[in-house]
C-alpha cells in the first residue's frame, strides 16, 4: 500500500481495524502473561523470604522494572515505532518469567530479585500497548481506541490467575515450586505477544501517524504549540499515578490477606481474577464515556469508586469471600476508570512528534509510584492492618480533585 493510499480515508480506516486487531491479539497474550506472574508473586517471595513483610518485594522490583522498560519503550518508538518498542518489551518480560521459574528451582534469591525486575518489562509493555490503539484515532474517538487495546488484556488476564492450581500442579509433576507453575504461562504468554508485534504490525501506526501529520500540522511540531507538560498532561499523569498506588498496594497485599486466615489458592485466584477482569473487562464503556462525558468527570468517578472500594476492603471481615470480591471488583473498576480516562488527557495534550516519548516518562512515574506502594505494602500491612493500607491509600487518591479542578480551570479559560 502506496502512501498515497494509506491517506485516503478509507485506507487509513482499514489500517486502523488492522492495527487494533493485532494490538488485541498482542494484549490477550500479555493479560496472561501479566496476570499469572502478579497472582502468585508475593505468595512466591513470602514463601522464599521467609516473612509476610517481604510480600511487597516482587511487586516493588518487577514495577521498577517496568519503570526502566516504560522508558525504554518509549524512547524505541519514538526513533522507531511501536512495533518495535512494544516486541522487544515483550520479549524481555518473557525472559524474566523464565527467571522466576529457574530462581524457585535453585532456591536463588539474588536470581528471583533479578529475574522479578527484568518480568516488569512486560507489564510495563502491556500498558503502552494502549497508547497505539489511539495513534491513528480520531480525537472523538480515542477513548473507544484505547478502550479496546485494554478490554482485549481481559481474557488472559481473567485466565491467568483461575489458572494458578493447575498450573501449581503441572509445575509439581515437572519438579517446580507449585508457586512458580503460573510463570511458566506467563514465559510463553509475553515472548508470543512479542512475536504478534514483530510479525504483524505493519505498517507501524506511530510512524504512520507521524507521516500524516506533515510538517504543517499545527501539532506536529517541537515548537511549544503542544506543551510538552501542558495542564491536561499534569492532570492525566496524576490521575493515573494516584490510581496506580492503590492499586497496587491494595491488590499485592490480598493474597498475603487472604492466605492468613485461611482462603485457599483458588480463592486467591477467583479474587485476583475478578479484580483483573474489572480492572479491564468494563474498557469499552468506559472509553465511550470518556469520549460523551468527558475526561474529567471519568477521572472523578475513578476517584470516588476507589474510594468506596478502599472501604469496602476495610470493612470487609477477613473470613468473608463475597466482600473481598466486591472491593477487589471496585478497586479494578476505579483503575479502568482513572487509566482510560489519563490516557485520553495525556494523548490530548501531547504532540504526535513527542507523544511517545512523553508517554514513555509518564509511564515511568506511574511505575515508580507503583514500585513504591508495593515495597510498602507489605510493611504497612504488617504493622497496621490490611484494613488501614486499603482506606488511608483510598484517602490519597481525592487528592487527584483539586488537581484535576486546576486542568479544568485552565480548559475554560482558553
Amino acid at each position: 500500500m502506496s502512501a498515497t493510499q494509506i491517506l485516503e480515508p478509507d485506507h487509513l480506516a482499514a489500517v486502523q481495524r488492522r492495527t487494533l486487531r493485532v494490538v488485541v491479539g498482542s494484549q490477550v497474550l500479555g493479560g496472561a502473561g501479566l496476570a499469572a506472574g502478579v497472582a502468585v508473586g508475593a505468595l512466591l517471595a513470602a514463601d522464599m523470604l521467609g516473612g509476610e513483610g517481604y510480600a511487597g518485594v516482587p511487586t516493588a522490583l518487577f514495577t521498577l522494572g517496568s519503570a526502566l522498560a516504560a522508558f525504554l519503550v518509549g524512547r524505541y518508538t519514538q526513533r522507531l515505532g511501536r512495533r518495535t518498542g512494544l516486541g522487544v518489551g515483550f520479549a524481555a518480560g518473557g525472559l524474566g518469567a523464565i527467571g522466576v521459574v529457574i530462581a524457585a528451582v535453585i532456591g536463588s534469591v539474588p536470581l528471583l530479585f533479578v529475574a522479578f525486575f527484568v518480568y516488569g518489562s512486560g507489564t510495563a509493555t502491556n500498558l503502552q500497548a494502549r497508547y497505539a490503539g489511539a495513534d491513528l484515532a480520531a480525537p472523538e474517538h480515542r477513548g473507544r481506541a484505547i478502550s479496546v487495546a485494554m478490554v482485549s488484556t481481559t481474557l488472559g488476564a481473567v485466565a491467568g490467575p483461575n489458572l494458578i492450581e493447575p498450573l501449581g500442579s503441572l509445575a509439581s509433576a515437572l519438579g517446580i515450586p507449585a508457586l512458580a507453575g503460573p510463570f511458566l504461562l506467563a514465559a510463553v504468554a509475553y515472548l508470543a505477544a512479542g512475536a504478534t508485534l514483530l510479525a504483524l504490525l505493519r505498517p507501524d501506526p506511530y510512524l504512520l501517524a507521524q507521516q500524516l501529520a506533515g510538517p504543517d500540522d499545527e501539532l506536529a511540531a517541537d515548537d511549544g504549540a503542544a506543551p510538552r507538560w501542558s495542564r491536561s498532561v499534569i492532570a492525566g499523569a496524576t490521575v493515573m499515578i494516584l490510581t496506580q498506588i492503590m492499586m497496587v498496594a491494595v491488590m499485592t497485599m490480598t493474597p498475603v490477606h487472604m492466605r492468613a486466615h485461611d482462603h485457599s489458592l483458588g480463592d486467591v485466584g477467583l479474587v485476583i481474577g475478578i479484580h483483573i477482569g474489572a480492572m479491564f473487562l468494563p474498557s469499552l464503556v468506559t472509553g465511550a464515556l470518556v469520549d460523551r462525558i468527558g475526561r474529567l468527570w471519568m477521572s472523578v468517578a475513578g476517584g470516588v469508586t476507589l474510594l468506596a472500594a478502599g472501604l469496602a476492603a476495610a470493612l470487609a471481615p477477613a473470613d468473608s469471600l463475597g466482600l473481598l470480591i466486591v472491593a477487589l471488583a471496585l478497586l479494578g473498576l476505579g483503575w479502568n476508570f482513572g487509566l482510560i480516562a489519563g490516557t485520553a488527557l495525556i494523548v490530548d495534550g501531547t504532540s504526535v512528534r513527542n507523544r511517545a516519548g512523553v508517554q514513555g516518562s509518564i509511564d515511568v512515574l506511574i511505575a515508580l509510584a507503583g514500585a513504591g506502594a508495593g515495597a510498602a505494602s507489605g510493611v504497612v500491612a504488617a504493622a497496621a492492618g490490611f484494613g488501614f493500607l486499603a482506606i488511608s491509600t483510598a484517602v490519597l487518591t481525592l487528592v487527584m480533585l483539586p488537581v484535576l479542578l486546576w486542568s479544568r480551570s485552565a480548559a475554560r479559560a482558553n
